[in-house]
């Protein structure tokens, strides 16, 4: 039987969530993001507010992503960084990256939108299995 540490897996989660908020905060990629989209990032930020039910699906959603990639590490027996790395560099490739082109290719998604994207995804295939790793 695979063991996972449920513990683990919660802080994996929180992390990366903490992280995506970053990556989409006015501190990194939210004027670039928003532009890219045809958006007025000054007009976005006037009387935003945070979505409290969306924020509670990312987290879900950051929660299965790092159960799931902890089940994955579990039952390929990986144990050091170099392999967490690797692990989660081919996730990323074999994933967000080949579906982000096909969104680029396919439904004219700016180039722009789907590279930010996928580096939040990069950060979050490598921070998930590096955790959970060596946080053993």
């Amino acid at each position: 039987m695979v063991s996972v540490n449920y513990l683990h897996v919660l802080v994996a989660a929180v992390v990366v969530f903490v992280l995506g908020w970053l990556w989409y905060s006015p501190l990194l990629f939210f004027k670039p993001w928003m532009r890219l989209r045809g958006q007025d990032p000054v007009a976005a930020m006037q009387g935003a507010k945070m979505p409290g039910g969306k924020l509670v699906v990312e987290l879900v959603r950051c929660v299965l992503l790092a159960y799931v990639i902890a089940r994955f590490v579990a039952l390929l027996s990986i144990a050091s960084l170099m392999g967490a790395v690797h692990f989660g560099f081919m996730l990323w490739i074999g994933f967000p990256v080949i579906i982000l082109t096909g969104s680029v290719l396919w439904e004219n998604t700016p180039v722009g939108v789907a590279a930010i994207h996928a580096g939040d995804w990069l950060v979050k295939l490598l921070v998930i299995p590096i955790i959970v790793t060596l946080w053993r």
